[in-house]
This record gives structure tokens, sequence and C-alpha cells, in this order.
């Protein structure tokens, strides 16, 4: 008799943004004449740049010729990517790193919910609160969270609380942790943290042996000077952090799926005796057992991001998402919400009016406005009374949707 991994029994009933979808497809069926406009998931809608289209077309033309065929490619990625990466991404901003510290992927998302395969069920672990649900669910998923306590959160799981009383700045905790998530610029709150706030994590993490699953995948949006960028501007960081990055949100890549992973070969976790093991070759080996690569067409698309043409066209496509996010913070604001996020990210963080609950807002713009946000809670504890909108909607659906939520809430 096989048995089941008990874990996936105690996840939440279903995922947030298909809790979402229920809702919405509910709506539709009861009032099919509305216009909904959709500034919840965020999926982009931005078309791929014209130099990534001609990066793949060139690369689809390769595979139909016995001469230039490539099948299965390198499962860290090829090469040509890599370097291209480490240029500008990294090099770019004084960080060193060698081909053999960058791991190509289909994706942040994969790359998140995969790297704690490399870690003990039992270690320790902190999450700012609110947080992305993947941290958190694929981490009860081995076992790692602990077991539901009665106010929504996990035993095994110390929370960070980012709120408006401390200016969404997580608080270092006041006890040693084995691994702790980090997101900035953040999703949801769409707020970062100062080149100082991120050297003290680092700083905790190097005093503690901490290791850090540090999220970037919104750096590009970044528009202030003091924020960085990498977790490895801060002295120090390749010994404690893991850094995720994603093409989904800079080059629209989220049909085509495309990220990449650094593990340093710095970083390191101990075994049951306190031998220190490098994590790099332990990354190289579970995605060599378990990942076939990322297809050569979209990793020559990814290197056409680098091209002269191809950043140029992201900046142009980064600064229409960033223009959106303005229109609607200076909106919301003028409107007398309370409104945080959508300076350095594509997020805008939003509070609920007259201390109603996050689905309660949630469905109040749904059926008077017709607005489909997601509720704060739905990341965490510390979201409750909140409701995230994003800022990759078409213009003309971000400007209609802030003129019916002025006028009606």
């Amino acid at each position: 008799m096989a048995l089941v991994n008990e874990h996936f029994l105690k996840l939440p009933g279903s995922y947030l943004f298909s809790d979402i979808a229920k809702r919405v497809n509910a709506f539709k069926v009861t009032h099919p004449d509305k216009k909904l406009i959709r500034l919840g998931i965020g999926d982009v809608t931005r078309p791929l740049p014209p130099a990534c289209i001609e990066a793949m077309h060139r690369a689809v033309d390769e595979m139909a010729s016995e001469s230039t065929f490539h099948g299965y490619g390198p499962e860290q990625g090829y090469n040509f990517l890599i370097n291209a990466i480490i240029k500008h991404d990294f090099a770019s901003r004084g960080i060193s790193l060698s081909p053999s510290e960058v791991f190509i992927s289909d994706g942040a998302k994969s790359d998140t919910g995969n790297i704690g395969e490399l870690l003990r069920w039992d270690n320790s672990m902190g999450i700012t609160d609110p947080v992305y649900p993947v941290y958190v669910d694929s981490n009860i998923m081995n076992g790692r969270a602990g077991v539901a306590e009665a106010d929504g959160k996990w035993s095994n799981v110390t929370y960070l609380p980012c709120t408006a009383e401390n200016n969404f700045i997580p608080a270092i905790p006041d006890h040693r942790v084995d691994l702790i998530y980090l997101c900035y610029p953040n999703n949801p709150t769409g707020t970062t943290l100062t080149h100082e706030q991120l050297k003290c994590w680092v700083d905790y993490a190097l005093a503690n042996d901490t290791l850090i699953i540090f999220d970037a995948a919104y750096e590009a949006y970044i528009r202030e000077p003091n924020v960085p960028h990498s977790i490895y501007e801060i002295r120090g960081a390749k010994k404690v952090a893991i850094e995720i990055r994603s093409f989904s949100k800079t080059a629209g890549f989220t049909g085509v799926r495309c990220g990449y992973t650094v593990v340093p070969k710095e970083v390191t976790a101990a075994d049951i005796n306190g031998k220190r093991i490098p994590l790099n070759p332990l990354w190289n080996r579970r995605q060599c057992t378990k990942f076939n690569g990322t297809s050569y067409i979209t990793q020559c698309g990814a290197e056409a991001v680098y091209s002269p043409e191809g950043q140029k066209q992201v900046r142009e496509t980064i600064d229409y998402y960033m223009e959106n996010a303005r229109i609607m913070r200076q909106s919301l604001v003028e409107a007398g919400f309370d409104v945080y996020g959508g300076v350095n990210a594509p997020y805008l963080w939003l509070k609920a009016p007259d201390g109603m609950t996050s689905w309660k807002f949630f469905d109040k713009l749904l059926y008077e406005v017709n607005v489909v946000g997601t509720p704060g809670v739905g990341f965490g504890p510390s979201g409750e009374g909140y409701l995230r909108l994003t800022a990759f909607g078409k213009r003309e659906d971000c400007v209609e949707a802030m003129q019916r939520i002025r006028s009606k809430i």
C-alpha cells in the first residue's frame, strides 16, 4: 500500500489564487454583462521585447537544421546566457561570480519551492509577514513548517511582521533561526530595504550561521539609489545567501518561463556532525537529477534581454508598468486611501477602509466597481485588512479602475 505524504494534507484547501478565481468566476456567471478589470494576479500584459522574439525565431530556425539542431542542453544552463547574466546583472555592480555559481531554470517560483530540498526538515525558519505564499506552502509540504496553530500561523515558523507601524521593515529576530526568506523589492507590499537595512540581515546571518533565501525577482523595478539590487552588494553575503531571479516580470517571460538561481561556492550548511557542506554542488546534483534544463529556444530569448536593443526595450516595458503604478498610487492617495509600495515595485499595498477585512474589501471592489485585487490576508496574518493591486495591467484599464474606485468607494 502506498502511503501519502501527510504533510500535503496540512496545506490549506486551495491555493490563494484558486480561491480568487472561484469568486471571480461566480461573479461572471451572475453578472455576465459587467466588464471586469483584473489587477490581482501579477501576470504581465505587455508583449515580449522584439529582440527576444527575433532571437527565439533564429533559435527555432536552428532547430530545423541538422547542423544546428540542439538536443539536451546542460542542466545548469548554456554558457552564453550565464555569461551575459554575470556581466550585466552582477559584474556591472562590482559583484564577482563564476559561471558554475549560476543555474538557469524555468522560473523563480520553481527554484523558490525546490531550494528547500537541500536542507533537513527540522531546520527552523523565519519569514517576513505578509509573504509570497510559495515560501510557506513549500515548507509545509516537506514538514519544515511544523503544525498549524489556531491563529493561522505555523509552529516552526518565526513570523517577522511587516506593517504600517514598523514602516514595513521587519525586525531582526531576537533568537537564531536556521533559514530566512527575504523578498525585496517585496511581493506583496511593494516596499524595499535600504543598503543599511539589508546589511543588518547579512550581519545577523553571519553571526547566527543562518541561510538567507533572497528573492530578487523585482530588482529591475528599483528606482531609488540606496536600494540594493542584489544581496551580494553587501559584504559577506556570499557566505550566507542564495539569490533567486526571474525574467518573468522584467522581460514578460511569465508564459515562456526562465529564471536563475545563484548559489555561491562559499555558502554552506552543516551536517548532523557539524561538518560544513557546500551547497553549490548539492544544488548542481539536484538539478542534474530532477531537471533537464531550460529549453535552448527560451535561453536564446533570455540572452537577447542583455543586448543593447533588449535592454532598451525591457526598460521601456518596466517604465510603462511603473507609470501605471504612479497613476494608481496618486489616484488612490487623492481618494483618501493609505497606500504603500508602487515606487520601487509594481505592487501597491492598499489599506482597506473602515476596518474591513481583506476578503470583505475584495468583495466590495468586485461587486461595486468590478475590479479584482488580491486579499492581503492570503499572504499571511499581517496582511489582514489590506489588498494588493498590481500595475501590470493595460494603461487604459488601470486608469479606468482608479476612476471607478474614486467615484464609488
